[in-house]
């Protein structure tokens, strides 16, 4: 293999599995020139598991230092080579790392990626819920009210949903998503992914909400929702949109049925749902 001579490699390292480390990382961390490094006693740790010995500079780059940080690694990847690593996984995904590739990317600095182990693609596939088609949301809003947001925002998503969750508030996740989204959707809650506790319970929210209480599941998890059936209902929000893009287009110029018909079709609504939604709406606003 023709290791890089000068840049900036996104280097993904194990989430739990040593043995998932690939040749390509074992090659950076042994040869890259500086290695920034969301936490540097877990990348020695992790060197020395792999048997590999870091020659170069070893710097901290985590979410409070990351900007100011970007001089010096940038610096550094013009005359030599950075890797740049996370605690477990893909660097950028739901980790540090995205403010150092736009200005690389703005200084015309070469940009590589050390492609392996991900949460969030192990945890899709295991899920036993479609993968063709889906959406990484990065984690649950901490806050009640961001996470009914989040909910509202999420409820008419066809594709497979995966997110990122804290034990301590997946009960309460679990409950609002079943009381959000419809006690039967289905999910699987991935848990300790690669590591010797892995767990992947499958099963509709209600259901999961109630098991996640019973047992007090601890651990990294990561939550993947199936996505909204066809012809489910719209929330009330998306109804109100739709309703409007109705009377838009009456104000156009097109008659009522015309236009119900124009934008049921594309929402995948029934024209007799959405017809009588905007004669509630027009009853309602007098």
């Amino acid at each position: 293999m023709t290791l890089e001579a000068r840049g900036i490699v996104l280097a993904a390292t194990p989430i739990g599995d040593t043995r998932d480390a690939s040749p390509h990382l074992r090659e950076l961390l042994g040869s890259a020139d500086l290695i920034a490094a969301e936490d540097t006693r877990r990348l020695r740790s992790l060197a020395g598991r792999l048997g590999v010995q870091i020659s170069g500079r070893v710097v901290s780059f985590y979410d409070h230092n990351e900007r100011s940080r970007l001089p010096i690694l940038l610096e550094a990847a013009r005359h030599g080579l950075v890797a740049v690593v996370s605690d477990a996984g893909q660097p950028l995904v739901s980790d540090p790392g995205f403010p150092l590739v736009k200005a690389a990317i703005e200084a015309g600095i070469e940009l590589n990626c050390a492609p392996g182990p991900s949460a969030v693609l192990m945890a899709l596939v295991l899920s036993g819920l479609p993968a063709t088609r889906f959406v990484f949301d990065g984690f649950v809003p901490r806050t009640a009210a961001g996470r009914r947001a989040w909910l509202d925002q999420i409820a008419d998503e066809r594709r497979t949903l995966v997110v990122f969750e804290t034990a301590r508030r997946l009960t309460q996740t679990l409950s609002d998503a079943a009381a959000r989204l419809g006690a039967e959707r289905p999910a699987a809650i991935a848990r300790e992914l690669t590591k010797p506790h892995q767990e992947v319970i499958r099963g509709p929210l209600a259901e999961l909400a109630a098991m996640a209480s019973a047992r007090d599941l601890k651990g990294e998890i990561t939550l993947v929702i199936g996505g909204a059936e066809r012809g489910a209902a719209p929330t009330a929000s998306a109804l109100a949109e739709l309703v409007d893009q109705v009377e838009g287009l009456v104000a156009g110029g097109d008659g009522l049925k015309p236009a119900v018909a124009a934008v049921a079709g594309p929402a995948e609504l029934s024209k007799r749902a959405l017809y009588a939604a905007v004669l509630a709406a027009r009853a309602a606003d007098g």
